[in-house]
């Protein structure tokens, strides 16, 4: 419609409302309906809703190309060069024609939460030059049937003619969460689940690698094993990325990035916290940047120290302190138990208790803090066991001192028993070589049982064993509420039991 159509209307209707009413029409019906009518025009055009089951697609708001590059994400070395050598086949699509290669058609990188899947996606549309077109697998969900087959349609579409407005030779569509709408198929009635997995399986098999625009979908999930085999075939999504947990040299980098913004003290030793940070992903390492930044501007201090550091690595793993205050005997009781996590670590990892403290941090009234980890992923079952034993110092101490336990245990036997089941799993139990699926759950149970009651009943004993250290660091503890892993060792050498 020519832009002079609205000045013309705007002229146009208040003259004929004028003529209408010089001659003897009654215009004011008119003139009421027809502002009913503009101002439903005018709150359906700027609303912006979508009517309900319609199945149409919420425009997507455009956003900048990201800038992000490979170089600015930490840690993740190999996944960053596995993704980059399946990206070169979108680039040098002209050189791997001679080869006959086809081009892939889909990246899956898989990984626990934190760990850098999204920001590597948008990395890759930077290295390829790409259209980045990204979406959550809750965005198709709805329980209007067609509605998320149809949003699935109308992403692909909508990643086409942003290549092609943009003059880019390629685009990169971004499934994050695709478990939501990836799971396994069940038999029997379809859900509208499965019909916008169809509807993605069938989109993917519609990318045609010479057409221009090029279409590449990378996924993520931290639950590969839910997604349907059909997903995970060839020809859809060609290549599988684990995205880990850094190791102590990608923890180091990932500090250092997000230090470069904030004032460090020069006798900061990242490499100690990247040390101290076992076990980390990169989404935790940035907060223990931010939290130690936070604890620096509370103080008043012109500088992040490492206590900083150190006291934002146990907010980030454990949570705030607490203001709670326990009564004395709910207090020792608290002492007692963290005082049978630590004698036991001690015991069976001599120098691994940093530190035990009565502060309350989170849902924890106290903890244990231990010396940083080596790197380690394979694991014998006698690590596993004496781990076991860690887990279960606290309630083996309550025992011994009350005769019984308390709630304090319910995470402690969690752990266990995720430990006993990775036994099992492993081969590492008298059970043998086994199918989880194929023994019983009486089966199952009674070697749990086993395991962990010989497991308690080593822990008691080695308690017993150690009393005077177990008092003489309770009367610390109770009193100064902070015990360091030296004053705690300490107690082990006047009994003769470390050396020196």
């Amino acid at each position: 419609m020519p832009k002079w159509s609205k000045e013309i209307a705007i002229g146009f209707f208040p003259v004929m409302f004028v003529f209408l009413a010089f001659i003897g029409v009654d215009v004011l019906p008119i003139l009421i309906a027809a502002i009913i009518v503009g101002g439903l025009l005018f709150f359906a055009k700027n609303k912006g809703g979508i009517a309900v089951g319609s199945g149409r697609t919420p425009k997507r708001k455009k956003t900048a190309p990201s800038k992000l590059t490979f170089e600015e994400i930490g840690g993740q070395d190999n996944a960053k060069q596995e993704l980059r050598e399946a990206l070169d086949f979108l680039i040098r699509h002209e050189e791997i024609k001679k080869f006959g290669i086809r081009p892939l058609k889909g990246i899956l990188l898989t990984g626990p939460p934190g760990t850098g899947k999204t920001l590597m996606a948008k990395a890759a549309a930077h290295y390829t030059n790409s259209v980045f077109v990204g979406a959550s697998g809750s965005e198709f969900v709805e329980m209007y049937v067609g509605v998320g087959a149809g949003r699935i349609r109308n992403l692909f579409k909508d990643a086409r003619a942003r290549a092609a407005k943009e003059n880019k030779q390629s685009a990169i569509i971004f499934i994050d969460e695709i478990d939501v709408i990836g799971g396994k198929r069940e038999g029997g009635q379809q859900r509208e689940y499965d019909q916008t997995l169809n509807q993605l399986l069938t989109e993917m098999d519609g990318i045609f690698t010479t057409d221009t625009p090029r279409i590449l979908v990378i996924a993520a999930t931290n639950r590969k094993e839910m997604l349907d085999s059909a997903l995970l075939r060839p020809g859809r999504f060609d290549r599988h990325i684990q995205v880990d947990l850094p190791d102590k040299k990608g923890r180091t980098h990932i500090l250092r990035l997000h230090a470069a913004n904030k004032p460090l003290s020069e006798d900061v030793d990242l490499e100690k916290i990247a040390e101290e940070a076992y076990g980390f992903s990169g989404a935790q390492l940035e907060s223990v940047m931010n939290e130690a930044a936070i604890y620096t501007m509370r103080e008043n201090e012109g500088r992040i120290q490492q206590r900083h550091l150190s006291m934002a690595i146990d907010k980030v793993m454990m949570g705030e302190r607490s203001d709670r205050e326990s009564n004395f005997e709910e207090k020792k009781r608290v002492a007692i138990h963290e005082l049978g996590h630590a004698i036991i670590a001690e015991l069976v990892r001599p120098g691994s208790v940093k530190q035990v403290a009565l502060s309350p941090r989170g849902k924890a009234l106290g903890y244990v803090r231990h010396n940083p980890q080596q790197e380690q992923y394979l694991y014998t079952k006698s690590f596993l066991e004496e781990q076991i034993m860690i887990t279960l110092g606290g309630a083996a101490a309550e025992e011994i001192y009350y005769g019984g336990r308390s709630t304090g245990s319910s995470n402690d036997f969690e752990q266990s028993l995720h430990i006993v089941e990775t036994m099992m799993k492993s081969g590492l139990t008298s059970l043998g070589i086994i199918n989880m699926n194929m023994v019983t759950t009486e089966e199952l149970m009674r070697e749990n049982n086993l395991i962990l009651e010989d497991l308690m009943n080593r822990t008691k004993h080695l308690l017993e064993q150690n009393h005077a250290i177990f008092d003489n660091s309770l009367d610390i503890l109770m009193r100064e509420e902070i015990l360091s892993g030296e004053q705690f060792r300490c107690q082990f050498r006047e009994n003769a039991l470390l050396p020196a």
